[in-house]
């Protein structure tokens, strides 16, 4: 009997995409295989996002164009799990019948005996649960990429942000201790991994659940000490948590990239406060002036929304003063989306669409001029790069692949040169001068300075991507991690 074969397919943040290695990581365990481009699956998973208002017409809009192929194929199954499952549960099932399984956030460990259980059952199968019932770092993954990995540090979110439905549909932070994280990141490096980006809705508060509000700048420091492992990154801190031994951190540990997103979502103090965001912008802005005291080279990106409930023309100002001062590498631009269940979407004052439209128009060309400014000063510049895999569109027809420089920038660069080793490959370590800036990314089309081949780059040319599984230590601490067995199937197809 041939192995089932699964797709899953991914809708909104790293935290999701980092789930879906997760989901990829069990389904494999339990004998499923990856579907290839052409064939059907058996089974579909929709790993999805509830964060935008249209997460749910997209949902139910591809969920309907599944009908026919279960229709016609009605041993294929499809499962629906992350945000918009925890909010809408049993809905889903009412609105299309011809699911098979629904879960949530804090049980994706569960799939694949909800996927047995249901097929056993010939009925649908909805587990939503209320709390974690697994870490999902326990669980085995798949990874996405043979050259860069996420690594989650907590889960959950302590904030009461008025316009944020994550809290309600990711639960409580929850830390990892800082052995299991650091053994998690060595294995990655054992399998070729040269990058890592730690992850959490609020990674400067990592380690209050263990009583040590210093232990995010120390898990930092620590990574600093693991062979092989070229980069660090971590997303995303909150400026309220934002603290100077992070910075410190950052500047004085080599492997720790000089690159920062810090979402500010509003530069009016009335509106952060209408959005309970713990800080202001003066104190925003003094965290950017210490970060660039200490790394007059970082990069530094944020999120911002336009149009929050009740926001003015003066508001709006105010939040262009800020990102004028910033000077922003880029910035993640959203229009306001009311989501059901949260503060704001009952607030008066919820602004026309033609209002908002205008203003995140007017603050996208400011932010466009402030990028490209930024990067014309770029040109000329040596840089490193970690080249990447899908970055650029053009790539093909432009004959340039693409990578992304420490301070996490894109560019486009001409894979040549007397240097070049064979192949410059994804997962290799190129050096390029760059030649040109654009808003959007940077270009380097002189011949490359150096190449060098890399065990990433080996197991990406052989559609080889690292497998781990699961890790929990239990104890806090830092310094060495404890010995791990290596992966039982170490870098599989």
């Amino acid at each position: 009997m041939n192995a089932r074969t699964y797709q899953i397919r991914t809708f909104g943040c790293q935290m999701n995409v980092h789930d879906s290695e997760r989901l990829a990581g069990q389904l494999e365990e339990a004998g499923y295989v990856a579907a290839d481009g052409a064939a059907k699956p058996d089974l579909v998973v929709f790993n999805t996002c509830a964060v935008r208002e249209n997460a749910d017409n997209k949902l139910y809009g591809t969920l309907g164009h599944m009908r026919p192929d279960k229709t016609a194929n009605p041993d294929m199954q499809i499962a629906v799990g992350g945000c918009l499952a925890q909010k809408d549960r049993g809905e889903i099932v009412k609105r299309a019948p011809w699911v098979d399984v629904v879960f949530g956030t804090h049980n994706i460990g569960s799939l694949p005996a909800l996927l047995e259980r249901a097929r056993h059952n010939a009925e649908a199968e909805v587990e939503i649960l209320e709390s974690l019932e697994t870490f999902p770092s326990t669980l085995p993954a798949r990874r996405e990429s043979s050259y860069a990995s996420w690594v989650s540090v907590s889960v959950g979110c302590n904030n009461t942000c008025t316009f944020c439905i994550v809290p309600s549909l990711r639960g409580k932070e929850r830390d990892r201790r800082p052995g299991e994280i650091l053994a998690e990141v060595e294995a990655l490096v054992a399998e070729g991994v040269l990058e890592v980006t730690l992850l959490g809705q609020n990674v400067n508060s990592y380690g209050a659940e263990f009583g040590d509000r210093l232990a995010f700048g120390k898990l930092l420091r620590a990574c600093g000490g693991i062979d092989g492992l070229e980069r660090v990154r971590f997303t995303s801190p909150h400026p309220a948590a934002f603290t100077s031994d992070v910075i410190d951190a950052m500047a004085e540990t080599p492997n720790v990239c000089h690159q920062l997103h810090m979402p500010l979502q509003s530069g009016s103090d009335r509106v952060l406060r209408e959005m309970r965001r713990s800080y202001r912008s003066a104190r925003y802005l003094k965290i950017l002036e210490e970060v660039r005291a200490a790394m007059p080279d970082a990069a530094i990106t944020t999120d911002i929304i336009v149009g929050f409930p009740g926001e003015t023309e003066e508001d709006f100002q105010a939040t262009l003063d800020v990102v004028r001062e910033s000077r922003f590498s880029s910035a993640f631009t959203f229009q306001y989306s009311q989501r059901p269940g949260t503060p704001a979407a009952t607030m008066a004052d919820q602004l026309q669409k033609a209002v908002v439209q205008e203003r995140y128009e007017r603050l996208a060309e400011l932010q466009d001029e402030i990028s490209w400014a930024e990067n014309k000063n770029l040109v000329g510049r040596r840089v490193e790069l970690l080249v990447a895999s899908g970055e650029g569109r053009k790539d093909a027809e432009t004959h340039r692949m693409s990578g992304r420089a420490r301070d996490g920038r894109l560019v486009h660069f001409t894979p040549a040169g007397s240097v070049v080793d064979g192949s410059v490959r994804p997962g290799d370590v190129v050096e390029a001068v760059i030649s040109y800036g654009a808003p959007h990314h940077l270009v380097a089309d002189g011949d490359l300075l150096t190449h060098r081949r890399t065990r990433a780059g080996d197991n990406a040319e052989a559609g080889l991507r690292p497998k781990t599984s699961g890790v929990t230590l239990g104890l806090p601490g830092f310094g060495a991690p404890a010995a791990q067995p290596a992966p039982v199937s170490g870098c599989a197809l």
